[in-house]
């Protein structure tokens, strides 16, 4: 089984705005720094395991209080 490297690089081209998007959406509600949550996200897709850990631990994070 050939492994394709270029294979590889567009499935992390496609899976860094996705976790960022998704980090990004999460840290709104659970962070007060929802931009620097969006791009440890995106950096941390480049190894996907690393972000779907991520994402996992965000997740499960508390919501903030809001002050309304």
């Amino acid at each position: 089984m050939n492994i394709n490297a270029t294979l590889i690089g567009q499935i992390i081209v496609i899976l860094i705005p996705v976790f960022a998007a998704i980090s990004y959406y999460l840290g709104k509600r659970k962070t007060s720094t929802p931009f620097v949550v969006a791009v440890i996200g995106g950096l941390l897709a480049l190894i996907p395991l690393f972000g779907l850990i991520f994402i996992a631990v965000l997740a499960l994070k508390q919501d903030i209080e809001t002050t309304a």
